[in-house]
C-alpha cells in the first residue's frame, strides 16, 4: 500500500494524536501523511448527512473527508465518537489507553478555597451533574475551546477552577498543577485514541489491526455499549470505566440527573463478553436509571 493519508483536526492535541498513530504505523513498515481537515461545513456528498448517520460535533468533518476518500483513516479521541457510526465507517484500531481521568485545575487565586466553594467553568453535562451530586450549591460558567484556550480563560478570571481530561494535559506536556477527583467518573472511552476507516478497505483495515490494543478495545466496547444502551438517542450525564485483567472486567458506571440530585451507580466484576456493556446498562435502567433518562429527555 502507498502512503496512508491520516485525517486529523488541526488543533495541537489532535495533531499530537495523529502523529502518535503515524509513528505506530511507521513502526510496522508503512509510510504516512498527515492531512489536517479544517471545518468547512457540510461538504458535497451524494447523500444527506442524516442518511449517513453523521452526527458528531467533533468528528463530522473528518467523517465526510473519509467518506469522500480524501483521507484513508481519521484519528479521533474515542470519547468524541458517536456510538452509532456513519454508514460504511468502522473503527478497526484503538490505541492503548493512557490517562482516562478528569482533573481539577484551579486559578491560582483560588488555591486555598474549599472545593465546595469553587465556581467551576465547564460545558460538560456529565461533569456538571457529577459535581452537583457532591456540591449542590456550586456555580458554573460555560467554557469552550482547546486546552490552551480554556486555561487562558481560567487565568483571565472566568471561574475559580475548570475540569479537564488528564490525557490532554499529559499529551501536550503542559506544566500545570491539577487535583484528582475520584467522584468525577470519566466519560466512556476517555483517554483513548482511535482510527476510523471505511469498512470496504479490507487491506487498510488489516494493517490497522496490527496497531490495535485488544485489551483497550474490549474495555471501550463495554463502555460504549453501556453508553449506547442507556442514551436512547439523547445526550446525558453518563460515566463509565472498564478495566480488564485477563478475561475479568472490573466496571464502574453511572448516570445522573442534570441537576445531580438523582444518581444511579453500578460497580461490578465479571467475565468479559461481547454483550457485557448492554447487560450493565440494563442493570442501571432497572435500578432507577430509566426514570432518570426519561426525565433528562424532557429537559434537552
Amino acid at each position: 500500500m502507498t502512503s496512508i493519508k491520516i485525517g486529523t483536526r488541526n488543533s495541537p492535541l489532535a495533531l499530537w494524536q495523529a502523529e502518535k498513530v503515524a509513528a505506530l504505523l511507521q513502526s510496522v513498515g508503512y509510510t504516512t501523511e498527515l492531512v489536517p481537515v479544517v471545518s468547512t461545513g457540510d461538504k458535497n456528498l451524494q447523500q444527506p448527512l442524516y442518511a449517513l448517520g453523521i452526527t458528531g460535533v467533533f468528528t463530522k468533518d473528518l467523517d465526510i473527508a473519509l467518506l469522500n476518500k480524501e483521507v484513508d483513516i481519521a484519528v479521533h479521541s474515542l470519547k468524541d465518537v458517536p456510538t452509532m457510526l456513519p454508514t460504511g465507517v468502522i473503527i478497526p484500531a484503538v490505541l492503548e489507553r493512557d490517562f482516562p481521568e478528569d482533573v481539577l485545575i484551579r486559578n491560582p487565586k483560588a488555591k486555598d478555597k474549599a472545593i465546595s466553594d469553587l465556581s467551576v467553568a465547564t460545558s460538560s453535562l456529565r461533569r456538571k451533574a457529577f459535581w452537583l451530586n457532591q456540591y449542590p450549591e456550586a456555580q458554573f460558567s460555560d467554557i469552550r475551546g482547546n486546552v490552551q484556550t480554556r486555561l487562558k480563560k481560567l487565568e483571565d478570571g472566568l471561574a475559580d477552577a475548570t475540569l479537564l481530561s488528564l490525557a490532554g494535559i499529559k499529551r501536550m506536556d503542559m506544566d500545570v498543577e491539577y487535583e484528582h477527583l475520584p467522584f468525577l467518573l470519566q466519560a466512556p472511552s476517555q483517554g483513548v485514541i482511535c482510527c476510523a476507516s471505511l469498512e470496504e478497505n479490507k487491506e487498510l483495515n488489516a494493517i490497522l489491526a496490527q496497531i490495535n490494543h485488544e485489551e483497550t478495545r474490549k474495555c471501550t466496547q463495554t463502555e460504549r455499549d453501556f453508553l449506547r444502551h442507556l442514551e436512547g438517542g439523547c445526550t446525558a450525564p453518563i460515566g463509565a470505566r472498564a478495566v480488564i485483567s485477563g478475561t475479568t472486567v472490573t466496571f464502574e458506571g453511572r448516570v445522573a440527573s442534570i441537576d445531580g440530585r438523582n444518581s444511579v451507580e453500578l460497580k461490578e466484576t465479571a467475565e468479559w463478553t461481547d454483550d457485557l456493556g448492554i447487560r450493565f446498562a440494563q442493570q442501571i435502567l432497572d435500578n432507577g436509571g430509566k426514570s432518570i433518562m426519561e426525565e433528562i429527555k424532557t429537559q434537552l
